[in-house]
């Protein structure tokens, strides 16, 4: 049975309980009954109590938007409730930005949130309470501006999309943990957000996508755990799925018309390879393609994706799919690695896949045009790295 039908009866009879703070759930008598297990759901979620909700320690701001940037620091995959000595030795990087990708937290270890006794999403609340208190955290942050995605671990179900049904609470978890419920994310639906910096001829876009809240279910493998289809597989033909949603859709072209050189776009799930069958862009090939056209169509120069999700490193490059050489780099794990060594291979591959744990940077030589794609290992040793010429990627 779906998680949705499993929470109806539940999230319906929210209409005549009380908060934690003992406030009513639905303080206006005169408002009409909810008419879905999801708007009572969502109403009951306004209403939930700030002083439930973490929040990190206080980072610092954000470059200017005059400031020049040269390296951005990337990670993902953090398991609040281990060390994480890689994520020690990325605090002691120097670098203008921090990008925390997805699963930056695991919220849905315990199972707790599937069932509709956790409409509240203890497990995801505690986890990062867990994270907050980490020393390791509390460096980073000390250290370094970020910015954020969340992936499913972090939204609270695993591999979920729009269909889950306590999407609207880890929006709230998410956003106000990282300081956004002020900021213009805050203000819509779902966790997408762009910040640019820098003058004309230097000025880096950094575009964070949601592919969670919007995204529709994906088609479950006909040969479960068969190399190339170990989860998931595209649809049949004629079969409609959306990856990031109408309105999301809509912004990223307005912000890939955006004036700027060089485009860092997060997606916490892999865009550019196809040959295995985890969550990634793969699994919808035709909004993959729709990414590409946009990007083409827009004429957006220096897109470069950053991704992670696959508690493995990646460096990938591809001429054809857009005018340029695309390029991606997945940094991941920081502390959640299962295997030493991969098999795996995408012809789009820079080298072998790092499954140790890693986080990534992206170096910008403003001066020699080049911008480096780099895989480093727990040491801050280069494991694997790709130099990209500016003019490789459209950019002057």
């Amino acid at each position: 049975m779906k998680v949705q039908a499993l929470v109806a009866v539940g999230a319906l009879s929210l209409a005549s309980c009380a908060t934690q703070d003992g406030g009513s759930v639905f303080p206006n008598l005169f408002e009409p009954a909810p008419t879905s297990a999801v708007e009572a759901l969502n109403r009951y979620y306004e209403d939930f109590p700030e002083s439930q909700l973490p929040k990190a320690p206080e980072g610092l701001p954000l470059p200017a938007s005059d400031a020049v940037i040269s390296r951005v620091l990337v990670a993902s995959c953090n398991d609040e409730e281990l060390e994480s000595p890689t994520l020690a030795r990325l605090a002691e990087e120097d670098a203008d930005l921090f990008l925390m990708i997805g699963d930056n937290v695991y919220g849905d270890r315990d199972g707790r949130n599937y069932a509709i006794n956790d409409v509240e999403l203890t497990e995801l609340r505690e986890s990062f309470s867990d994270l907050k208190d980490r020393p390791e955290f509390q460096a980073v942050r000390a250290k370094f501006p970020m910015m954020v995605a969340w992936d499913d671990h972090d939204m609270g179900q695993n591999d979920g999309g729009k269909d889950f049904p306590f999407k609207a609470l880890a929006e709230r978890v998410h956003e106000t943990f990282w300081g956004l419920t002020d900021e213009d994310v805050g203000q819509w639906p779902g966790t997408y957000y762009a910040r640019a910096f820098g003058p004309e001829g230097k000025r880096v876009q950094v575009i964070v996508l949601d592919t969670r809240f919007f995204r529709s279910e994906l088609t479950p493998t006909d040969e479960y755990g068969a190399v190339g289809k170990e989860r998931y597989m595209p649809p049949p033909a004629g079969a409609y799925q959306d990856m990031l949603g109408s309105a999301q859709w809509t912004w990223l072209q307005n912000q890939l018309q955006a004036p700027a050189d060089i485009r860092l776009v997060v997606s916490s799930i892999q865009v550019m390879p196809t040959t295995h069958g985890w969550e990634a862009w793969s699994t919808m090939p035709e909004e993959r393609q729709r990414l590409f056209d946009m990007i083409k169509k827009t004429g957006a120069d220096g897109v470069v994706f950053l991704s992670g999700d696959r508690h493995t490193g990646f460096i990938y490059e591809e001429r054809g799919v857009l005018p340029y050489a695309a390029n991606e780099l997945t940094a991941s794990s920081l502390n959640v690695s299962f295997a030493t060594e991969t098999s795996e291979r995408d012809t789009r591959q820079i080298g072998a896949g790092f499954p140790p744990e890693n986080y990534g940077a992206v170096e910008i030589d403003w001066d020699a045009k080049k911008i480096s794609l780099v895989l480093k290992d727990t040491n801050g040793q280069t494991a694997r790295r790709n130099d990209i010429a500016f003019s490789e990627i459209g950019v002057d």
